[in-house]
């Protein structure tokens, strides 16, 4: 064992500082080299894949990526590719693309929608045909959260409503020019528009590389907040309680949109992390059956109050691909993932 890991970035994005990388990258370095092994950062081009990878295999025994798929010009595929075949080698992977891409995905929600963390009427729209097939019906049964695979920060997620009172039941497929009322989550604007129009503009979001649409039941409890519990490995770390501003339609809880953030001890929603920490072997089992992220985060939703008049909670999104925690390194966050990946790599020495 070479006790070395390389920690993989991308050039430029406005996630980097005034030194290149971004504001968590050198404290986990640093945090890895305080503990006697060696770190370091490679930045990732396509035009550099084969020499990273032989300059990887043969100097560390895992790598760490630190790269929002976002900043990387030509995309994600080769730079994935190059992860994969460092795995292959022998490499660690923290985290395995395989397991980014099939945590991070948002029909990781239909994958889990016979468990108790998600609706079972929870969809997924891979063509075109399928969403214009099913949609009609599954807006008739209340309002729907439509969810694209790409984008951040709640660009393409719309609340959609219908507008105007209609003779239906639920389960109908509702003409093309009922009228919808559509809230995207990303600055919570919204817009009026017939189905079938509003259906058409949905469109680009299935079409292309990675396209998708997940389609699930609104939760009226948002306006409560969303819960947000991030994690190193199996270990949680904080919640973030992340409440949507004051204004009629807002549902977002991007900060971007107004939404107010409260960081929380994990204890603090004890039966939300009894539900979470009893599901986090079928989680990793419905998603692939991968090690679970290094750094990933679970976003959860409040529910229906059940019998007992207790909160119930609602999976609504994982995010792993390169999760951000600045907000904690004066709490040495930074230390506990050096341990997470030291004792990953130990593991499969």
């Amino acid at each position: 064992m070479k006790k070395s890991v390389v920690v993989f970035e991308a050039e430029g994005g406005s996630d980097k500082i005034f030194n290149g990388h971004r504001k968590d990258t050198m404290p986990i370095v640093e945090a890895i080299q305080e503990k006697g092994w060696h770190a370091e950062v490679v930045y990732f081009r396509d035009e550099w894949a084969d020499d990273i990878y032989e300059y990887a295999k043969e100097k560390f025994d895992g790598y760490i990526s630190r790269i929002n798929p976002g900043n990387l010009a030509t995309g994600e595929k080769m730079y994935f590719e190059t992860l994969r075949k460092l795995s292959d080698a022998g490499l660690v992977g923290m985290s395995h693309p395989d397991a980014m891409t099939n945590f991070g995905a948002k029909d990781a929600l239909v994958k889990l929608a016979d468990t108790d963390l998600v609706p079972d009427d929870t969809y997924a729209y891979y063509t075109v045909e399928e969403f214009t097939k099913i949609f009609p019906s599954s807006i008739s049964w209340g309002e729907r959260v439509l969810k694209q695979n790409r984008g951040s920060t709640g660009e393409g997620i719309w609340r959609v409503q219908i507008e105007e009172s209609i003779d239906f039941k639920p389960g109908d497929s509702l003409p093309l020019d009922t009228k919808l009322k559509c809230t995207e989550a990303v600055d919570n604007h919204v817009e009026y528009n017939t189905l079938g129009d509003f259906m058409k503009f949905c469109e680009q979001y299935i079409v292309g590389e990675n396209g998708m649409l997940v389609d699930m039941r609104f939760m009226p409890r948002i306006k409560e907040g969303e819960i947000r519990i991030l994690l190193i490995g199996d270990k949680p770390i904080f919640v973030v309680h992340k409440k949507p501003a004051d204004a009629e339609d807002a549902f977002s809880a991007t900060l971007f949109s107004g939404a107010k953030y409260t960081y929380d001890k994990p204890e603090d929603w004890a039966e939300l992390m009894t539900l979470f920490n009893d599901s986090l072997p079928v989680i990793s089992d419905k998603l692939g059956g991968f090690d679970i992220p290094l750094i990933w985060t679970a976003d959860f939703m409040l529910g229906d109050k059940d019998e007992a008049g207790n909160d119930t909670y609602v999976l609504g999104e994982i995010n792993c691909s390169c999760v951000g925690f600045t907000s904690h390194l004066d709490q040495g966050i930074q230390d506990v993932i050096a341990e997470e990946v030291i004792r990953r790599v130990e593991a499969n020495a």
